[in-house]
């Protein structure tokens, strides 16, 4: 298996330029091609001579998203499942907002984090995305962004997967996003979430970027916590706060908790002002999100009066709290979920 192009930062193009008898700014050219203007071939690199053309194409591989299948939802979500080389499949997914386009990017092929009300854990972890992959899946929605004359505007990293289980690569993602000669999507437009991964969440504060950091907290205490979330067995509650309160200390950024409401297991009153007393004095703001249901997952979505008496609560107690805007509701656009359709079929 040859490696894939998109694995490939510019500094690391330019130096396999000089390795081929080139000079490094060939290896500027090829950056411009791949982000730029897009190509799907290395052929279609007209300013390079074709004994280089046919070097890349012998030494390098474009990365293979075959559309298995691709959902329109009413509100202008789009969802794509992909399949890869090795006929693993994964899910992007390309959300239209009043201030741009938005893509919801996958960093590994299933989950092991074990989420009881996620389908992303439905069959465990298959195996990590290489940054290539990851980069494949941006490229690729800004293709189809194109003839609008519109273009990815901002990436959460919030697809199937833990990105801080894929940590190298996801990373390595991100710098080909951010840089100014490629994509060049700004890094505050750019949320990395976690499911609380300690020794990394660590290791982004020390990275020195403006990229945003969000936790899937889901609970306010850690008995609950680890009754919906294994990880936090691996990663206890507090060790988790103490890690977030480094971050923010660190950066001077503020970090967005994520909070999936299910209906009587973590909505109540007092889970409210738990998380509001757990909260109180750290820079954050806490997302709501009513849960989507799984069918392979018994929860209940927590009625509409309950999700707001929850926001009401916290805002009460000086939390800076919104309740997410639903998108591809009707094309069961929540992680992991069309996926776990098409394993069903016996595809992986």
């Amino acid at each position: 298996m040859k490696p894939f192009i998109y694995d490939y930062s510019l500094e690391e193009l330019q130096e396999w330029a000089i390795q081929q008898g080139e000079p490094a700014f060939r290896g500027g050219q090829i950056f411009d091609w791949l982000y730029v203007k897009r190509v799907n071939s290395f052929e279609e690199m007209t300013n390079l001579s074709k004994g280089l053309r046919q070097k890349l194409d012998e030494q390098f591989a474009f990365v293979t998203l075959n559309e298995i299948t691709k959902y329109e939802s009413k509100d202008g979500t789009v969802k794509f499942l992909f399949g890869l080389h090795d006929d693993h499949a994964i899910e992007t997914v390309i959300m239209k907002h009043n201030y741009g386009n938005s893509i919801c990017v996958t960093t590994q092929v299933g989950c092991k984090v074990g989420c009881t009300f996620c389908a992303s854990t439905l069959g465990g972890l298959k195996r990590n995305l290489t940054a290539g992959e990851i980069v494949a899946q941006v490229v690729q929605a800004q293709k189809i962004l194109d003839p609008r004359g519109e273009r990815v505007s901002s990436i959460v990293i919030m697809g199937t997967g833990e990105p801080f289980e894929n940590y190298e690569a996801t990373m390595k993602f991100l710098r080909i996003m951010i840089h100014e000669k490629g994509l060049n999507i700004g890094q505050r437009h750019i949320t990395v979430s976690t499911s609380g991964i300690v020794p990394n969440i660590y290791k982004f504060a020390d990275e020195d970027t403006q990229i945003n950091l969000a936790i899937s907290i889901h609970a306010p205490n850690d008995a609950l916590r680890s009754k919906l979330m294994p990880v936090n067995r691996r990663f206890p509650f507090d060790d988790v706060m103490e890690s977030l309160r480094y971050y923010i200390a660190k950066t001077g950024r503020r970090i967005t908790f994520e909070y999936a409401l299910i209906g009587g297991v973590n909505d109540r009153p007092e889970h409210a002002e738990e998380l509001a007393g757990v909260l109180k004095s750290m820079l954050c703001h806490v997302n709501l999100i009513p849960v989507n249901h799984v069918p392979e997952r018994k929860y209940v979505r927590t009625s509409r009066n309950d999700i707001f008496q929850f926001q009401r609560i916290l805002a009460e107690n000086g939390i800076n709290v919104t309740i997410r805007r639903e998108q591809g509701h009707d094309i069961a656009a929540a992680c992991g979920q069309l996926r776990a359709k098409h394993m069903e079929t016996g595809t992986r």
